[in-house]
């Protein structure tokens, strides 16, 4: 079966980028086969697969390919807990063992433990030492002998609610609580309240689900060859990671979960989890700590920070915002879902290898469909209470009124510093700068509804105004903030632009007219220049952010595949460049849009 030709176009920017790291990825061996979806729209957007569905088979794996998907099978187990805590047949922070009367007699490692709750196991703090691999080789365990096991005592690493330690057993644990509350299997439950209203009718816990010819096997590489890989069939250990499910059911999957975004008065119809129970499970409980890896084709450090919702990981992406993502890792298979919630799009992949790394590849695949398409992503719209607070405080720098600004402002204003000195203070501006009026080139920008930061251009440099609203009932502005940038001087313009036009070079290096001071390595500047040229084309100039005009400067630089901004430091004594940076500018606005 190959994937519908009506996947495959029209071929987008993103399609073509996601393809490219695939089938680079794809390279390195990691399994007999994989597949991958992009999720655009909500939609499957585009799909493909690589390699065999056996090894020495010829059949190509595609969207309708069936593989294990391992742990993203926790998203499923922790969306049917809150089914039943919305329909009020459990609660969250209730102890564990008033539904699983199997844990009634275990306590934990200190007299001062609180007993383990329902939240706990979502958020893998119950404390229970953390399991992979043995986890893995439990999928199949007898129900009989999981209450044995919970009679007995988990062993504890940590006093519950304390830290974050991954546990497959938490998981299993969730599964006896949705059967004993539903009395229902739990295979039955996640069956008939979210795989069946979904549509994903290609998904279930027992392989005989699914037909062979479309059923990927378990491999591992032994002695160079890929052999069979043994799978468990379902048992106590399912509702970790026993779900089978193929790229197109995935990507209804993701399309669902993103879907609660934006926040918006839109009917829920017969969804079979509401948005704010969605937008729960994406929220981020329990924190760790951050951490640099690097894209593996760009070479690019990807910094972030985040932790884990219920049943989903949250990341703080440093450059694109919040990514929502879960892997999952077993005997015979990898696979990786993640998420954009402000662009929308989505990547799914699968593997049919142990531990099959498709986490990388999945990774800078989103990274790339975002910077290819980054159009998608929704901007957050501020209140019309802020933008008539825009248009009042433009006219305060046309002409100081004192009755608007008396209504302008909340009382907090005045306070800060007197409404007499910030008059003064947009006089002094205004004979700095000139007439200052709307700057139409440069988008406003905003990160909260309450939240608007803009540009006033003048004959001689430009001025940023940041404004809040404050929470009344009638909101005013409570911070008035206005930063003065003065037209750099020629010589420092003069470097920017010398700079920049090195990226047409095809070995871009450091401008040799250009002196670089002692605290600058020449080294690493040709390196930034040259990881900036390749990354992201051709680069223009832009507004200047930051500066004092005659030593030091801050530009926005306009490329064909995002923004950078480029620092610069000149001793106007002695010419040269004390101080450079061009970088990736950072996103600082949330996912959250209202439009």
């Amino acid at each position: 079966m190959t994937v519908p030709d009506t996947l495959l176009a029209p071929a987008t920017d993103a399609a073509r980028a996601v393809g490219a790291i695939f089938e680079r990825a794809f390279e390195g061996e990691p399994a007999p086969g994989i597949a991958y979806g992009l999720i655009a729209d909500g939609e499957l957007a585009h799909a493909s697969g690589l390699g065999t569905l056996r090894a020495g088979d010829r059949r190509r794996p595609d969207a309708d390919s069936a593989f294990r998907i391992a742990s993203m099978t926790k998203s499923f187990t922790a969306a049917a807990i809150l089914q039943l805590r919305d329909e009020r047949r459990l609660a969250l922070d209730e102890p564990v063992a008033t539904y699983v009367p199997d844990f009634a007699a275990v306590r934990g490692p200190t007299r001062d433990s609180p007993p383990v709750t329902v939240r706990h196991l979502l958020t893998h703090t119950a404390g229970f030492a953390t399991d992979d691999p043995w986890g893995d080789r439990m999928q199949g365990l007898d129900l009989a002998e999981f209450a044995r096991l919970l009679r007995a005592g988990p062993t504890f690493a940590f006093a519950p609610g304390t830290r974050f330690e991954y546990s497959n057993l938490g998981y299993g644990i969730l599964g006896r609580v949705i059967s004993n509350v539903t009395g229902r299997e739990y295979r039955d439950v996640v069956v008939e309240r979210l795989l069946g209203p979904l549509g994903m009718t290609s998904s279930g816990y027992v392989a005989d689900d699914v037909p062979e010819d479309r059923r990927a096997a378990g491999h591992l590489k032994r002695d160079g060859a890929w052999i069979d890989d043994p799978v468990a069939g379902y048992g106590a250990f399912a509702s970790m990671g026993g779900l089978i499910s193929t790229v197109r059911d995935l990507a209804r999957w993701v399309a669902f979960l993103a879907d609660a975004y934006p926040p918006r008065d839109d009917p829920e119809a017969d969804a079979p989890l509401s948005r704010a129970s969605r937008r729960e499970m994406q929220a981020l409980h329990v924190a760790w700590p951050p951490d640099i890896t690097f894209e593996r084709v760009a070479g690019e450090p990807v910094v972030g920070a985040g932790g884990y919702g219920f049943g989903l990981t949250i990341v703080q992406d440093l450059e694109f915002g919040t990514i929502i993502t879960h892997g999952g890792g077993y005997p015979g298979f990898g696979s990786n879902m993640r998420w954009h919630p402000a662009s929308g799009l989505g990547i799914v992949a699968v593997g049919n290898a142990r531990y099959a790394n498709v986490f990388m590849p999945a990774r800078d695949a989103l990274r790339a469909a975002i910077r290819a398409e980054p159009t998608r992503t929704r901007a957050v719209v501020p209140w019309p209470v802020t933008e008539a607070a825009r248009r009042d405080v433009e006219r305060l720098f046309e002409a100081w009124d004192d009755d608007l600004a008396a209504r302008l402002f909340s009382v907090n204003v005045d306070l800060d510093e007197p409404l007499v000195r910030r008059r003064a203070t947009i006089e002094k501006l205004r004979g700095i700068h000139g007439r200052l009026v709307p700057d139409d080139s440069e988008p406003a920008r905003s990160d909260s509804p309450a939240r608007l930061e803009w540009w006033l251009v003048g004959d001689r440099g430009c001025v940023k105004i940041e404004i809040l609203m404050s929470p009344e009932p009638e909101p005013r502005v409570q911070t008035f903030d206005v930063t003065s940038v003065p037209e750099p001087r020629a010589e420092l313009s003069t470097v920017a632009a010398a700079i920049l036009a090195a990226f047409e070079d095809p070995a871009p290096r450091w401008p040799s007219e250009l002196r670089l001071g002692p605290a600058v390595d020449r080294d690493v500047a040709d390196r930034e220049l040259r990881t900036a040229a390749a990354r992201y084309g051709a680069a223009r100039l832009g507004r200047c952010m930051a500066g004092d005009g005659e030593r030091k400067a801050t530009w926005r630089v306009a490329t064909e595949r995002g923004e950078l901004e480029l620092r610069l430091e000149r001793d106007p004594d002695t010419g040269d460049v004390t101080a450079f940076a061009l970088q990736p500018k950072a996103m600082t606005a949330p996912f959250l849009a209202d439009g």
